[in-house]
């Protein structure tokens, strides 16, 4: 079977888009491919944190995968600190990548022009400065998806690049030190819906919005999801029509009722003459389409042993394959072996 490797940040609690966008994508790809799935909690180390939240979060993270429907019987979900040649292969990668290709990586640049703070303090006036992990961590990326003879990547815009470094890498450590690795693909993900904020629709749903009102959690009891929807951003016209550029606030509404109950959102615009009633619509759609989660969710996070046992026997999983092939990298690049 075709390899299917993806992976998320252990940010708690799942939102709307995250759930929409990608999630249900690998729901239905964990019964066509071999897919990995794996909580990158060591990418959350990147930028400023708390470190008495991360495990928490981890766990979280986990219970809000499988509660949309992730299978650990058939896909391998596990947690990246959990499988130790992540970090190991990712030096023999920092020794190919080069400073040029990490310095041309448009997330760092943007992330670094925005001053994060490294936690340690500038002081005395002193300009945020920015951790070297979050220089590198294209390159512990790279060794995430090498690991693992992945075929396909499925990724979003803003993690192409990364990609592209995940080959470039490879290849060069091909050609220096013989046929080593897979050079992985980019998957298209499968169309998911283009979940937007609701007070910002021109925007992407995030939890880290200055508004938490426009981002809707997976979690939100039915009372908060239909008041965040009945508060959603229109405009001032009253016309229910489905155009992204000139109207994106109803299109936001209309394109969540599409993905939430089925149909098309230019067609399902045509029964509708107020915005009242497409935001009950909406809102009932998501409550329906939320309830069985939530009541999986409960279920899940009752029992830590029972979720640590289901990490455990992931990690177990992908460690036989991270291991024959970080010792085959290092093995190639010349380092004696045990």
């Amino acid at each position: 079977m075709t390899r299917v490797l993806s992976g998320v940040q252990p940010s708690g609690e799942m939102h709307l888009g995250n759930y929409l966008g990608a999630f249900r994508s690998w729901v239905a790809d964990q019964h066509e491919h071999d897919a990995l799935y794996c909580i990158v909690d060591l990418h959350a180390l990147t930028l400023d944190y708390d470190p008495s939240a991360l495990a928490e979060r981890t766990l979280v993270t986990a219970a809000c995968l499988l509660a949309v429907g992730l299978d650990p019987a058939t896909c391998t979900l596990f947690v990246q600190s959990h499988v130790p040649e992540h970090p190991r292969l990712t030096w023999l990668l920092e020794c190919t990548a080069t400073m040029g290709e990490l310095q041309r990586m448009t997330q760092f640049k943007d992330k670094a022009a925005r001053g994060h703070d490294d936690g340690g303090g500038g002081g005395g006036g002193e300009a945020p400065s920015v951790r070297v992990g979050l220089f590198t961590y294209p390159v512990l990326m790279a060794a995430d998806i090498l690991l693992y003879d992945a075929d396909r990547v499925p990724v979003g815009d803003d993690q192409r690049q990364h990609l592209e470094l995940a080959r470039d890498v490879a290849i060069r450590f091909n050609g220096r030190c013989g046929d080593t690795f897979v050079v992985p693909e980019a998957a298209i993900p499968s169309a998911g819906a283009r979940v937007m904020d609701l007070q910002e629709p021109t925007r992407k749903m995030s939890k880290t919005v200055s508004s938490p009102q426009g981002t809707v959690l997976v979690l939100d009891p039915p009372e908060v999801v239909r008041r965040k929807v009945r508060r959603a951003v229109t405009d001032t016209e009253s016309e229910v029509r489905y155009d992204p550029k000139a109207k994106p606030g109803v299109s936001n509404l209309l394109d969540l009722l599409a993905a939430a109950a089925g149909g098309e959102p230019a067609r399902l615009a045509e029964g509708y003459t107020t915005y009242g009633a497409l935001k009950d619509d909406v809102a009932d759609a998501l409550v329906a389409l939320l309830e069985p989660v939530q009541q999986r969710y409960a279920e899940v996070v009752a029992d830590h042993g029972a979720l640590r046992r289901i990490l455990a026997a992931g990690a177990e999983r992908a460690h036989l394959i991270a291991a024959a092939t970080y010792e085959r990298a290092a093995r190639s690049a010349g380092l004696l072996m045990p």
